[in-house]
């Protein structure tokens, strides 16, 4: 479990289109832009399932993900990896769809992922790319 730090969440809580990258269990990977992919607590971020399909397959059978964060609001860029967990009932699967009708009615929130961070990596060009941050 890794919490990100005051500067990180201020930089994904500004992304408006988050890059998730997955892979099936043979290595074959995937990258999706996902609009709803929020920060609930300092070690946890919840993306919204609307179309997903090739994306779920593979957490199905590879848990692991990361998100891109990158953008022109944001100074620099790093990567968040973690593991997922897809939860279809109970309260946080219903508060993310009453989230999701409030913000875009119509979309389907077929399930919510929750990730757990575990690793954040720099992501600038230069010396200190690719090093671990948290």
């Amino acid at each position: 479990m890794v919490n990100l730090t005051p500067e990180m969440k201020d930089a994904l809580s500004k992304m408006k289109i988050s890059p998730v990258a997955t892979a099936a269990r043979d290595g074959t990977p995937n990258v999706v832009p996902i609009g709803f992919c929020q920060l609930v607590s300092d070690d946890t971020i919840w993306i919204v399932d609307n179309f997903m399909n090739k994306t779920l397959a593979n957490l199905k059978e590879n848990p692991k993900l990361a998100v891109y964060v990158w953008g022109p609001e944001i100074k620099g860029c790093f990567q968040i990896k973690g593991t997922a967990e897809i939860v279809t009932s109970g309260k946080a699967f219903e508060d993310m769809k009453m989230m999701v009708n409030e913000k875009k009615p119509g979309l389907p929130a077929r399930s919510l992922i929750v990730m757990t961070i575990t690793d954040v990596f720099e992501c600038m060009p230069g010396p200190a790319a690719g090093q671990k941050l948290l």
